[in-house]
Parts: C-alpha cells; structure tokens; sequence
C-alpha cells in the first residue's frame, strides 16, 4: 500500500545505481569537451556506464551495500567497481573515472535525477486528484448535507463545498510543489569541499557542460552542506500529505454505518474482512492516512538535518539517503490510493438529507434566531428559539411545529413568522450560506491556477 511501482522504482538500488551511473557519464563527457580528459576515456566510461546501466548485475550491489556501511557512503564502493569496469574494457580510460568529483556530488546529483524523474509522475497524480476533486465539486455543488463541528451537527453545508475544500487545498499543494521541483532540479558538483580545485581553471566550463549534459541548473556555488532545496521538497509533500489525510480522515468519517453518506469504490476483494462478509472497509482512506502518519516524523528528520557542519556533513547529509526517499514513495502511494477513491467515490444526496433531518431542524436554530433576531432583538429571539427547541425535544416534534406553536402562545410574538417563513426556515438546503459560491470560487481558482500553469 505503500508507494506507487513508479516511484519505488526509481528510488530502488537498481534506480540509484543508474543514476549514479548516468553521473558518472555525463562527468567524463563534459571533461572531455573541456580538454580535461581524453576524449577515448570518456567515451570508454560513458560506454561503460550504459552498459551497466542496461545490466545491473555487473554491478554488485550486495558487495555495495556491505562496502558503504565501512566506505561511509554508498559512491565509494561504486566508484571502484566502476573502474573496474571500466579497466576492464580500457585499462587508460580506467585512470580518469569520476575525476575531481567527490562522492556527494554523485550521490546528491543522482538523488537530483530521481526527484526529477518522481516528481513530474507525482504531481501528474496530483493534477488528476484535482480533476476528481472539482467534478465532485461541480456535480454536488448544491447537495445538502450536515456541516460538523467538534463531530457534531453544527449548521448545513454541501458536499460541493467541502470538495471544494479539498481541491483548493490540493491548488495549493501544486504551487510548493512546482516551486520545490524547480529549486531541487540543481547540480551538485562541488568536489572535496566545495572549491572545485581538482579542476583547477577547467572548473567553471566542466561545471556549465555536466550541468548541460544532465538538464540540470548550475547553481551559483556547490551545496553540499546547505540542504533547504531538498527540505523544501520534503515540507511540500510533507504538507501535500496532510491535505491527502485530512480527505482521507473526512471520507472515512462518512463512512461510518450511523453516517453512510459517501463509500469507497468498490470491487473485488476490496475493503471486505476476513471474517465479516458484511464490512466494506475504507481501505484506500487507511493507506492514505497510514502515510499521513509516517510522514510527518520523516519531514522532521529532513528538517533537523539541515544544522550541518562547515562545507560537509558528518550525519546530517547521511540521515537524508533513506528519509527523502521515504517521503516521496510514501507521498506517491498515498496519492495514488486517493485518486482511486476520488474517482470511484460513491456519494449519496439522500442520506445526506436523511441525516439532515435526524435533529428534526434542530440544525435551523441559528437561522431561525436571526430571523426573529431582525424583528425583536437577537437576545430575545434566542431565548425562544431555545424555549421553542427544548420544547420540540421534550415533545419529538420539529422545531418548525414547535416555534410555531411558542410563537403562538405569546400574544405578543404571534404572527411574528408565517408559515411560508417558518416553511422556509425549515428547509436546510436554504441556509447554506455562501456554499454554492465558495464552491464555484474554488473550481474556478484550480482551472485558472492549471492555465497560468501551462503560460509558464
């Protein structure tokens, strides 16, 4: 449940394997065209690295894993079963293999190549959660249904306004996350501490063509010990799961047998129990707010990472390799989970009316109090519609007979509500207030925010 194939794959240690391996390339071409290795050599390793590439099992990555642990990263050992390749092939070219590179400018560039590889798929979930999010929106924008506080019946809303809710929340998520992209899509390419002074006068012109070779931005300094691109990746799919969890938390909360106004999708084997044939569990909803739980701890271990001392870190930069990972599996999982249940979510107006009805306009007793309120004072009015609703509890009547009948018991007020206002009083679908205009606010904000989008 946790994860989508894409993301897991691009993240797995044949993903990252590749990625360093299309590193590694990209290096040799661009000293090459810089004059600061032979052109044979680099075109022996980039060769190297693409068959590699193709056959991960030249590459061990068991011997990998074993050596890093001792090596203090996972490049080091990498760098020498590549030159082995590579002398293998070429025993000269073997000589200029990861040239005046460091192991974090392979490690952390490779790690660039994945999120640029994750994110676009992610955010293409994303923008299709959207898109369920405003039909929801758009077809239930008038469908009445209880508006809960503290989980208890408060006053009317419609469900068109809490899709809303959701989908203006998801606008958001789009913009960090496309600002997070953008900043994240950097080189890293610093050598031992950040000078480049393996290079020596080449380095400006290496820097520019391996940044050119990988469609990566040349930032203006090697950032090795400055971590905030690859936080702000993690605060905005930590803050994009939040959004995905607090739909998750809503849906499953109507769910619920005394609510039933919305239900998963459903199918073959799921959501069903292993020993209650009746049960029609939120399954996707569970996986979602799974993820929404693990989260929001792993964004914390990328944020507290980022004290990291002087031009590289001693295990601020190594809590990173497993944590952003995590993140961004855990945020493609959940948002595959969600789009499914968005698309296929069942819906149900007339439960929604039903359970509208269980206070027996008990609801209505604030929009009953501010329409006495305009004619006798707001004070006065909320005592009888108080009096008028302990009196149609006492009696299990609505609050429509019951107002009527306190109205009529005083001479003073009666007369004071006809029936075509207490008839109109009574009427949930009447005091929405500006649900249907939210609800169109927000439609409209999410196809104008994907046009700029596509401007830019």
């Amino acid at each position: 449940m946790a994860g989508s194939p894409a993301a897991l794959a691009i993240f797995s240690d044949t993903g990252t394997v590749q990625r360093m391996l299309a590193v590694e390339a990209a290096l040799a071409r661009a000293e090459a065209r810089c004059g600061v290795i032979p052109a044979a050599a680099a075109a022996a390793i980039a060769e190297v690295c693409a068959e590699v590439s193709t056959d991960p099992a030249v590459i061990d990555l068991d011997a990998l894993a074993q050596s890093a642990v001792a090596a203090g990263n996972l490049a080091i050992p990498f760098v020498k079963q590549l030159t082995a390749a590579v002398a293998a092939r070429d025993a000269e070219a073997a000589r200029f293999v990861h040239w005046g590179a460091t192991s974090q400018d392979i490690i952390d560039t490779a790690l660039v190549l994945q999120l640029g590889a994750a994110l676009p798929a992610l955010q293409a979930d994303l923008l299709a959660l959207g898109h369920a999010c405003a039909a929801l929106a758009t077809a239930h924008r008038d469908t009445p249904m209880v508006g809960r506080t503290w989980l208890q019946h408060a006053l009317p809303t419609t469900f068109g306004l809490k899709a809303a809710g959701w989908l203006d929340a998801l606008r958001r998520d789009l913009s960090r996350l496309d600002a997070a992209r953008r900043h994240a899509g950097a080189l890293q390419f610093g050598g031992a501490a950040g000078t480049l002074a393996s290079l020596g006068a080449a380095a400006p012109a290496v820097a520019r063509e391996l940044a050119r070779e990988l469609q990566l931005d040349l930032p203006a300094l090697p950032w090795h010990a400055h971590r905030d691109r690859l936080v702000e990746v993690a605060t905005a799919l930590g803050m994009l799961v939040g959004t995905l969890g607090k739909m998750a938390r809503d849906i499953s909360l109507l769910m619920q047998t005394e609510v039933a106004e919305v239900a998963e999708p459903s199918g073959p084997g799921r959501g069903g129990s292993s020993t209650m044939p009746h049960k029609r569990n939120p399954v996707g909803c569970a996986a979602v707010l799974s993820a929404a739980v693990r989260v929001p701890p792993l964004v914390a271990t990328m944020l507290a990472g980022m004290v990291q001392e002087h031009e590289r870190a001693l295990g601020g930069w190594q809590a990173e390799w497993d944590t952003l990972p995590q993140i961004v599996t855990l945020a493609a999982g959940a948002l595959r989970q969600m789009g499914e249940v968005a698309v296929g979510l069942q819906v149900d107006g007339e439960r929604m009316r039903a359970n509208l009805d269980l206070t027996h306009g008990l609801i209505l007793g604030e929009a009953a109090m501010l329409e006495l309120g305009g004619r006798i004072g707001r004070l006065q009015a909320h005592h009888l519609v108080e009096q008028a609703s302990r009196r149609a509890a006492a009696q299990r009547t609505t609050l429509r007979q019951a107002l009527a009948q306190t109205l009529a018991d005083d001479p003073a007020h009666a007369g004071l509500l006809d029936d075509a206002t207490l008839d109109r009083l009574a009427d949930p679908a009447n005091y929405a207030g500006q649900s249907a205009a939210f609800t169109d606010a927000a439609v409209h904000a999410w196809h104008a925010a994907l046009a700029q989008r596509a401007a830019d």
